[in-house]
């Protein structure tokens, strides 16, 4: 009897023992499963990838090629704008496999600033600005863009210049212009829209002054109820467009055209589907440059170390006249201002002084504001 129990508890005791050691090696092989890695991540700050303009156009640059060439990708929005915050999710993305980090914007020059020595394996594409660290007590930041990473720029002021020329070629004589955040894109889209409602102007040998011009910096990228009244009162004082370069700000501003019978020039991507008020939009040619740029790095010919600018000589900027709402101005007028501001044979475009330059003769800057 004595050894009937003895041998039933070593079987039950072996049984335990097994258990615990198929247990261990199930626990063992769920925890050594790989977590699901992304190559390409596509990092924004607060603002979405849905904003129909600026992060909408790069995001759709990295899933046209990810998709293209099956590769996995995902995309990453920061809670907050701080340096610290956008650090944090790169440092996400790359714990999560990114081979290849697009970083969507002008507060990202620090945190990339500082992720390309960081992280050298990874490659960096910085949208819109160049890597620099942010310490501006001797004026001016240090830059530096490594050999893991590449900067993406554009002429805004070329895009604003065909939509400003483009506005008062077709007849538009009261032109208002709101950005979002005064930084140095939004500056450019400002400054060459009122050069080339000037250059138009003069062209079409308009009296001085006869162009008048409202221009407002809103300090912001979202939509908000304030830019709506502001571009309200803007139409109903008599402006008839209103460049909208600020993101999705634009919206409120369309929703203001749309209230008073208005017109709305859009920014970044071709905006003409968002409603019938906008007549045309100030394109970078967000997607293709994005796409060739990750190209660039899948083909081993990523141009680390270097800053890319697109322009009107390599097709990165311009305005979408097949969907473009224009009453007189036409395609063969956009091809000989375009062909001219590509070849050079238009002197480069300089910043001024919207608060009143000896550049401009025809056009009359009305109204320069901060909301």
């Amino acid at each position: 009897m004595k050894k009937t129990i003895i041998v039933f508890f070593i079987i039950i005791s072996l049984f335990a023992v097994n258990n615990i050691f198929a247990g261990g090696r199930r626990q063992n092989t769920a925890a050594q499963t790989p977590p699901q890695t992304y190559e390409i991540a596509f990092i924004t700050d607060i603002g979405s990838i849905d904003d129909r303009s600026f992060n909408q156009g790069s995001w759709e640059g990295v899933v046209r090629f990810a998709a293209e060439f099956n590769i996995s990708y995902k995309h990453y929005q920061s809670e907050r704008q701080s340096s610290d915050a956008l650090m944090s999710a790169i440092d996400t993305a790359v714990k999560s496999g990114a081979k290849l980090i697009v970083a969507s914007g002008y507060l990202f020059e620090v945190p990339i600033f500082r992720a390309q020595d960081i992280y050298p394996s990874v490659r960096f594409i910085l949208i819109d600005s160049i890597p620099n660290n942010g310490d501006m007590t001797n004026g001016k930041p240090s830059y530096k863009t490594g050999n893991n990473t590449v900067g993406v720029l554009y002429a805004e002021d070329q895009a604003g210049f065909l939509a400003g020329y483009a506005a008062v070629a077709d007849g538009y004589k009261k032109l208002g212009f709101i950005g979002g955040v005064a930084n140095q894109s939004v500056i450019r889209f400002g400054y060459g829209f009122i050069q080339g409602a000037e250059y138009a102007a003069q062209e079409l040998g308009l009296a001085p002054g006869s162009i008048t011009l409202s221009y407002n910096y809103s300090g912001q990228f979202t939509a908000t109820p304030q830019i709506q009244s502001l571009a309200a009162s803007w139409y109903n004082s008599g402006v008839e467009v209103i460049f909208a370069c600020g993101g999705a700000s634009g919206s409120s501003v369309i929703a203001a055209a749309e209230q008073t019978g208005g017109k709305v020039i859009g920014v970044d991507i071709d905006q003409s589907g968002e409603s019938a008020v906008v007549i045309t939009s100030a394109m970078k040619m967000l997607q293709s440059s994005v796409y060739d740029s990750i190209l660039a790095f899948y083909s081993g010919r990523f141009p680390g170390g270097q800053t890319l600018i697109f322009h009107a000589a390599n097709n990165g900027i311009g305005l979408p006249m097949d969907t473009s709402r224009f009453r007189t101005f036409n395609k063969t007028g956009y091809d000989s201002i375009f062909r001219r501001l590509s070849n050079g044979s238009i002197p480069r475009i300089e910043a001024i002084d919207v608060n009143g330059s000896p550049q401009m003769v025809s056009v009359s800057i009305v109204r320069v504001s901060q909301m």
